[in-house]
């Protein structure tokens, strides 16, 4: 599997089949699974970082991203993200 780099652009298709560019904000391994933490580009160039809707997806082995549904891996992959960038500050 590639590297996904913080910063990297790239289109998802949501739930009602639109595209959207996101970036990736940063990167993370929880309980040994790869998650990134996206945000939606056009939400990054207009609005401060405390604004910004905050998505993570987990990255499958074959490099396919899918959704978080389990509360549990939510909030462990969702305090990672926040430790990640209390370290950046």
């Amino acid at each position: 599997m590639d590297k996904i780099e913080v910063g990297e652009v790239f289109t998802i298709t949501d739930e009602n089949e639109n595209e959207q560019e996101v970036e990736v904000l940063a990167s993370m391994t929880v309980s040994g699974s790869d998650y990134i933490a996206i945000g939606f580009v056009e939400d990054i160039e207009v609005d401060s970082e405390e604004d910004v809707d905050i998505f993570f997806l987990k990255v499958e082995d074959d490099g396919e991203f899918s959704y978080i549904e389990d509360d549990d891996e939510f909030e462990k992959v969702s305090n990672a993200f926040e430790s990640v960038m209390d370290e950046e500050e």
